[in-house]
């Protein structure tokens, strides 16, 4: 059986994903096709309907016209949390099964997220730019404009899923006490991890001093941290997003941060991406000129939350292991599709 990787990011011919069927197997009969920096477009058209399996990272989309060509596709993995780049109700209709690997940089990304809020709160960037731009007039500890004590901060968490609670454990290991909003969770679970709960985004927007956000990119969070938000925002907070950039309105933050209702900003992540996509942005531009008014009150990282040697390892044996238990056993690990999942080729609507 063979399982395409269209979008490719490693460069050897898939050993880690070979070795990791192999291991749960004792020699499995899935052949991996990757390909390395090849545009969608550009993979030939006999590759698409002859696969039974995709692992698809983050540079494909795969809509309506692209899942109508896997005429013998049964799983589609996505090797990330994320699955917004795959149309997940028409997969299902076409009897295409969608997983994610939501647990493969879960440590990561909880530890970028409290890096960055520990960044500008203790001002080590600031410093360290001040410093090198002046050796005597940048040696003093006034150069950093957020610096505060963490403990006591109220850390507000946007989604209580895997790494929102990973990175609210960390916050409260620091002293911070946990204020988060998903309605998701039912009810107790402020009680069962001592966190509190508040019941709205307004509600968490009013009183928490950082907000830190770990929510999927859906329609219902698209453009979740808009201007109302803002508006609601207590004055001072600082905003961190480990998340998916358009959960965040750029030009409602770019306000927040001018007008002062917000104190500093922490963007692994922007609407589009890389940056060079936004450069003519008001907020990048001031960002990189470093006008006096944002200046150590940003900053930036490359989408870089969920990177480590260790967690690229994962996620590459992870996404090998879930094809290979829906093509091996009909078992379903992380289905996100479920809803809409036709049984047509096999699947129980139950698995």
């Amino acid at each position: 059986m063979r399982v395409l990787i269209p979008d490719a990011k490693f460069t050897d011919p898939a050993d880690i994903e070979r070795e990791a069927v192999g291991l749960l197997t004792g020699g499995s009969a899935l052949a991996f096709i990757p390909h390395h920096e090849v545009q969608q477009a550009d993979i030939a058209p006999g590759e698409w309907p002859s696969c039974e399996g995709v692992i698809a990272y983050d540079e494909v989309r795969l809509d309506a016209p692209w899942l109508k060509r896997l005429e013998r596709c049964r799983v589609i993995v996505r090797a990330g949390v994320g699955f917004d780049n795959v149309d997940l109700e028409t997969a299902g209709a076409l009897g295409i099964a969608v997983c994610n690997v939501p647990d493969y940089g879960t440590t990561e990304v909880a530890d970028h997220a409290i890096a960055m809020l520990l960044t500008l709160v203790r001002g080590t960037a600031s410093y360290d730019a001040a410093i090198r731009a002046d050796l005597d007039g940048g040696w003093h500890f006034a150069r950093a404009p957020l610096v505060r004590r963490t403990r006591g901060l109220v850390f507000g968490v946007v989604g209580l899923g895997r790494i929102g609670l990973a990175t609210a454990l960390r916050a409260k290991a620091f002293g911070m006490e946990v204020l988060f909003f998903d309605p998701y969770k039912p009810t107790g679970t402020d009680l069962a991890l001592g966190f509190r709960r508040a019941d709205s985004l307004s509600a968490l927007m009013a009183e928490a001093d950082v907000v830190s956000l770990h929510t999927p990119l859906t329609p219902e969070t698209r453009g979740m941290l808009n201007a109302t938000a803002f508006a609601d925002a207590k004055t001072g907070q600082i905003l961190v997003n480990t998340a998916r950039g358009p959960v965040v309105v750029l030009d409602a933050l770019l306000d927040a941060l001018r007008n002062g209702r917000l104190a500093g900003a922490a963007l692994d992540v922007i609407p589009e991406e890389p940056v060079t996509r936004m450069a003519d942005h008001p907020l990048i531009r001031a960002w990189r000129a470093q006008e006096p008014w944002i200046a150590g009150r940003l900053l930036l990282s490359p989408h870089a939350a969920f990177f480590a040697p260790e967690s690229i390892r994962d996620l590459r044996r992870k996404s090998a292991e879930t094809v290979a238990a829906a093509l091996g056993s009909g078992r379903l690990l992380n289905c996100v599709n479920r809803a809409w999942l036709s049984p047509q080729r096999g699947w129980s609507t139950t698995a």
